[in-house]
């Protein structure tokens, strides 16, 4: 047993430091880009040139924009607090765990590894705190599997730049002779990596679809912290947030009613029900998000005090060159100071292995699914643990596609991915124990550059479902 310890808190080391890399290679991948677009213009004939007289100046406009980007990444990285000790020296032996593959992690092939509870709790200063009382925003670590190197959103994923798919890999960072990562951004604002993990060492060379997952961490953050991101919110989260305010009028300050937002992101929808009066709990599964997350809710101080450029990473479809090299400031409010009730949290883990556990069994009066379901390996699996997590009486509200995530995925025999029809999820929901109290179809985006001259839009299944309290039993 201690053997098998030993070797899950290894390759959890392994994979964090694989997340961190790909974060770490995000400045080389994107001027590895960027030559490629300087590539391509040398080989245009003169005459051509002449009439792009501009470009070589966007090119410079670019690497001033990735610097940021790194700056920001780099000073969220510093914040990071690891679960384990990823400085430490490692030697995983692969062939001691048969479940284990390389390249993608799935539930199934045991890289969700295990870890002892831990909790972070960073407060808002004494005069930032909000009316309601003394608040913290709470980071929580299960003591279940939680994914370090689980696949970002796929929705979030649909406009990666042209040319980044490649197999070949990208190396860390070139540091300074002082043993550190040195980013400057456009600015003159220096961001100095010192520490002990971020150690060039123990860095390694990562292929670029991990550098592309970053990429959907920065587009991400325009919908959840940006006031770009405000339209898909309330496509999004606002009819959400509505329903939970109509169904629970009379709710105590003494006794929050308490929600769970599974596939919670980076936050932004949980924290909103918490601001609502609700006890909430965003429940995370890629650490790509709670690394990024856990920045955002408990170490900016100010709103608008990153700038950030989400679009620069695609040419295409782009109005103007001033459309894509937009900058982007976040978050765009303070979320200590946003008026959150006490017990907000954000736990990383896996849906099932988190929730299934007795202990949650009608523990919540309400469960939110945004853009969730979906990322099912067994989407029966999902719909019967929200069943048993409700109390009687509790309701479940979702919105969202059935963009199924797994279900191009091509790998051993034993992947799972079950994909049901809305008709047939809805039967699942009523086998359950669910009853309909509202449904209807929205329209929206995810992720989407506003500006952008395509816009790929969901027509998303929205629900309000209420699970039945137990039948009384029957006197002979």
């Amino acid at each position: 047993m201690r053997r098998r310890l030993k070797l899950e808190e290894a390759l959890e080391i392994k994979s964090l430091r694989r997340i961190i890399s790909a974060y770490l290679n995000y400045p080389d991948a994107s001027e590895e880009d960027v030559r490629r677009y300087e590539r391509s213009f040398r080989k245009l004939p003169p005459a051509h040139k002449a009439l792009l007289l501009h470009y070589p100046i966007k090119i410079q406009r670019l690497r001033r924009c990735i610097s940021v980007n790194s700056y920001f990444i780099f000073n969220m990285l510093q914040a990071f607090e690891p679960p384990v000790d990823i400085s430490q020296d490692i030697d995983v032996d692969e062939s001691l765990h048969p479940g284990h593959t390389q390249g993608h992690a799935t539930k199934e092939n045991n890289a969700c590894l295990c870890e002892s509870t831990s909790r972070t709790e960073i407060c808002s200063p004494a005069n930032d705190r909000p009316d309601r009382g003394e608040c913290c925003i709470e980071t929580c670590r299960s003591s279940v599997p939680v994914c370090v190197d689980e696949e970002v959103d796929v929705e979030a994923c649909h406009q990666l730049s042209t040319g980044s798919q490649s197999s070949c890999s990208m190396h860390a960072k070139e540091t300074d002779k002082h043993g550190g990562n040195i980013v400057v951004d456009s600015n003159g604002n220096v961001s100095s990596l010192r520490q002990e993990w971020l150690d060039p060492s123990f860095q390694i060379n990562v292929p670029l679809v991990d550098v592309d997952k970053v990429r959907c961490i920065i587009r991400n953050i325009v919908r959840d912290w940006a006031a770009e991101g405000q339209k898909e919110r309330d496509q999004c989260y606002k009819p959400i947030l509505e329903e939970l305010d109509v169904l629970f009028p009379n709710r105590s300050k003494e006794s929050p009613p308490a929600c769970l937002v599974p596939g919670a992101g980076l936050g932004r929808l949980a924290l909103e029900i918490s601001c609502l009066g609700f006890i909430s709990q965003g429940n995370e599964f890629s650490y790509y998000m709670m690394i990024c997350s856990s920045f955002i809710l408990n170490h900016t101080q100010t709103a608008g005090e990153w700038t950030i450029y989400p679009w620069i990473h695609s040419n295409c479809n782009s109005l103007s060159d001033s459309d894509q090299l937009r900058p982007v400031s976040i978050p765009d409010i303070h979320p200590a100071s946003a008026g959150i009730t006490e017990g907000f949290s954000m736990c990383g883990g896996d849906f099932i292995e988190v929730y299934s556990d007795p202990s949650q069994i009608g523990a919540w009066d309400a469960v939110v699914t945004c853009f969730f379901i979906d990322t099912a390996h067994n989407i029966v699996q999902y719909i019967e643990i929200i069943s048993q997590i409700l109390r009687n009486g509790g309701v479940w509200i979702n919105l969202g596609p059935l963009l199924y995530h797994f279900a191009e995925m091509y790998g051993q025999e034993d992947d799972m991915s079950i994909e049901l029809s809305l008709e047939d999820v809805k039967g699942v929901a009523l086998h359950y124990g669910f009853e309909f109290e509202k449904e209807s179809t929205i329209e929206t985006t995810y992720t989407t550059n506003p500006r952008s001259m395509m816009q790929n839009r969901y027509f998303a299944a929205f629900w309000v479902m209420r699970k039945k309290s137990a039948s009384p039993p029957q006197v002979a």
